[in-house]
């Protein structure tokens, strides 16, 4: 973590927005007693917990003879 001034954050801004977009959090102190962060965007998580429609696309192979009949049931079939 890294903690700078606001004259200092005005000097190297460039530098810590680099640094935050990497995923390093950097605090600013201000004069007066508050302290600022500078947080990278990360995704959220879907507000369920359950992942989105579509997102799994291309991890399930579903077979071609999926809708065939099991051969252990062929005698009930006739």
């Amino acid at each position: 973590m890294t903690r700078v001034t606001v004259p200092e954050a005005q000097q190297r801004l460039p530098d810590l927005l680099a640094a935050a977009a990497k995923g390093e959090s950097i605090e600013i102190q201000a004069d007066n007693g508050r302290t600022y962060r500078l947080l990278a965007n990360r995704p959220r998580p879907p507000r369920s917990g359950v992942p989105r429609a579509g997102s799994c696309r291309g991890l399930i192979e579903v077979p071609v003879d999926f809708d065939a009949p099991l051969d252990e049931l062929r005698e009930y079939l006739e």
